[in-house]
């Protein structure tokens, strides 16, 4: 198991990163840690991949097969409530999500293989950049990621708060959903709101639109699929007595295949055409797939359901763990890759709705999953490599 030494260097490796936390490709200072922590291991150090992603790689034996491990370096843009001696010494920057522990997981992880060399083949771990918009994993990609560091199945994991703490949740096949990002631009004739007669009102057009827009859901998608539309923003250049030429709307989509993101997309671009033409307008519709749907291989679920046997008791295990409708673009990597993306519980008090989730402002990582989350990265190697 990792030594007290290991989990006190890991919490210091979380607490120097939450006190300097750095947004999409702004991982600088995150990435010179990683990789300075890496070449002390004896790692072969690759830096700058995809921006400011770095790999490190570890040869032990002499089996041809390699596993990548991966873990997120960057925070997301708000400014920290919570009041720790590490806290962000950063205005408007904060690791909300708990890539810092994920980070501080993988470096704990790569200690262990360093040090036990248990297993026969090549390690690649993957530190990314930018996961909150969604854009590292497909820049590491673009990069070559996979062409210099071929693998042949790749891991990852990600901390919930609101499970505890302990737990490992798995799910074979769908598991986080797509975020497919609009924006819908409905341009028509404003005027006097005294006299609607001789303009033609786009607010009453975006109206229809929102409505209309539910029943996709409703009466096109299958019921035993699951997917979301959600408007979030409206914006018009109208005033209280003035009807507006112009409205936007934007929102998301999420799903769980690629399939029901066609279907959805599709049918939100007809609805547009066909109430702009009702209302004699014109509209520009913008949809960007952000996120693809997180799949995970079922052979490499099994395999990381072995792993947690072997480190944490049977009833700590969920398996055919709920979906999230969060997004996830480690997915992108799983496109090209098989491999599992699987949950670490972190929440320590008794009731769980108090602990504060992802993404608020008080929220920080729970230090005593960091040992619990290399050890399963190690045995994850082990197992999938073992030595002859």
């Amino acid at each position: 198991m990792v030594s007290k030494q290991l989990q006190a260097q890991m919490s210091e490796w979380r607490h120097q990163i939450h006190s300097h936390p750095e947004a999409a490709f702004e991982e600088k200072e995150t990435a010179a840690l990683v990789g300075k922590v890496l070449m002390d291991l004896g790692y072969e150090v690759h830096t700058g991949i995809g921006g400011t992603g770095v790999v490190g790689v570890l040869h032990c034996g002499t089996s041809s097969r390699a596993i990548g491990l991966r873990a997120d370096m960057d925070c997301i843009k708000i400014t920290e409530k919570g009041k720790h001696p590490y806290s962000s010494q950063t205005p408007e920057r904060m690791h909300g999500c708990g890539h810092d522990g994920h980070t501080a997981t993988l470096l704990g992880a790569a200690a262990l293989l360093a040090q036990r060399k248990n297993f026969d083949g090549t390690v690649y771990l993957m530190f990314q950049p930018a996961e909150e918009p969604g854009t590292g994993a497909q820049a590491m990609l673009d990069d070559g990621l996979l062409k210099r560091f071929p693998m042949d199945e790749a891991y990852s994991l990600h901390n919930n708060s609101l499970f505890r703490q302990g737990q490992v949740l798995i799910r074979a096949g769908q598991f986080f959903s797509s975020e497919d990002d609009f924006v819908i631009r409905i341009h028509g004739i404003g005027g006097h709101a005294s006299a609607p007669h001789v303009t033609k009102d786009p607010l009453v057009a975006a109206s229809e639109m929102i409505l209309a827009m539910q029943t996709i859901i409703s009466r096109n998608v299958d019921p035993q699929e699951a997917a979301v539309i959600s408007f979030t923003e409206l914006h018009t250049d109208g005033a209280v007595n003035v009807i507006p030429s112009n409205v936007t709307l934007s929102g998301d989509v999420r799903a769980y295949s690629p399939e029901v993101q066609r279907l959805v997309e599709k049918r939100m671009r007809e609805v547009c055409q066909h109430i702009c033409e009702m209302h004699d307008m014109t509209f520009e519709f913008e949809y960007i797939h952000a996120f693809v749907p997180l799949i995970n291989d079922p052979v490499c679920t099994d395999h990381v359901l072995e792993a947690a046997r072997n480190i944490v008791p049977e009833e700590q295990i969920i398996l055919n763990a709920p979906k999230c409708s969060a997004s996830e673009d480690f997915a992108r990597i799983l496109e090209q890759v098989p491999g599992c993306y699987f949950i670490l519980g972190g929440g320590r008090k008794e009731d769980l709705s108090q602990e504060f989730p992802m993404h608020h402002s008080c929220y920080d990582y729970n230090d005593d999953i960091l040992s619990l989350g290399a050890e399963l990265f190690a045995e994850i190697i082990r197992t999938r490599l073992p030595k002859k």
